[in-house]
């Protein structure tokens, strides 16, 4: 009976987390006819591949994909340079004021993007970078920058304190322990952060729809955001469109987490021994 209940609650879960998935993919497929009809048709009785051929014939959909990419590699390869080098130092390092600093980091976390829009606006409009894409790469830090940091920092933390010594007695500096003997190390939680940070940055919308103002600046969120139309007085959005943009976007992310499992496996278990 326990192993029989066990099975129905994890059925219920998968159906739960699975459906709104297997609804994007059925209603990209549907004929613009059998989207809202009653009752749910849960499988398309005419399928077809028109709603992805217009989005894959659309330029500024394809240039938002680039410019996703673009601004997604950009920030998690500064966020990993900035964040390992900070990592290291807050984790191996003993200085006064390393906790508040930990915990400062940690905060900046919690903060919700909007309460910071009105500031960091004021910002890239400072430094000219409006409608550039540059200015996503500056505000994803943001967020991307603290959580890499916090997660590496427990990541070095964990290594043993013997590598370092042994380093130290081999006529090695701060920095080539770091480059040689610990980078190497941590590599698993730098893939686990890495892609989380870009998965974070290639969902964002809220920026995106702030500093960017031109189609051929778009990311795919903002750009997924302008698949709608006005004729006459109706507000009209091809949510068949919208669908098959949902599921072409997301194709990417399940390939990579797919390609780096287990390092991702490796990186979130790294830290749960010590030594």
């Amino acid at each position: 009976m326990k192993k029989f209940s066990f099975y129905v609650v994890m059925t219920l879960i998968l159906l739960y987390t699975i459906f709104p998935y297997y609804w994007a993919i059925v209603s990209s497929i549907k004929p613009n006819s059998e989207l809202f009809v009653t009752p749910v048709m849960y499988w398309p009785q005419h399928p077809t591949l028109e709603n992805y051929r217009l989005v894959l014939t659309n330029p500024d959909f394809m240039m938002a994909l680039l410019n996703s990419a673009v601004v997604c590699v950009a920030t998690v390869t500064v966020a990993l340079g900035i964040g390992s080098l900070a990592a290291y130092v807050l984790g191996r390092f003993a200085f006064r004021g390393r906790t508040p600093m930990l915990y400062v980091v940690l905060g900046m976390t919690m903060f919700p993007q909007i309460a910071v829009l009105g500031g960091l606006y004021t910002m890239i409009n400072a430094l000219g970078l409006f409608n550039k894409l540059p200015a996503l790469v500056i505000s994803y830090l943001l967020f991307t920058l603290p959580f890499t940091v916090w997660v590496l920092t427990n990541s070095f933390k964990g290594l043993p304190g013997e590598l370092e010594e042994a380093a130290m007695i081999d006529g090695a500096t701060a920095m080539q322990t770091f480059r040689i003997v610990f980078l190497p190390l941590v590599a698993p939680g730098m893939v686990t952060t890495g892609l989380l940070a870009f998965i974070q940055c290639w969902n964002e919308f809220l920026y995106a729809l702030s500093f960017i103002q031109t189609p051929e600046k778009y990311t795919v969120t903002r750009a997924m955001f302008g698949f709608s139309g006005v004729t006459g007085s109706s507000f009209e959005i091809p949510w068949g469109q919208m669908m098959a943009a949902t599921v072409l976007v997301t194709i990417p992310l399940i390939i990579m987490v797919l390609f780096f499992q287990k390092k991702i496996i490796a990186g979130l278990t790294g830290g749960a021994v010590k030594g």
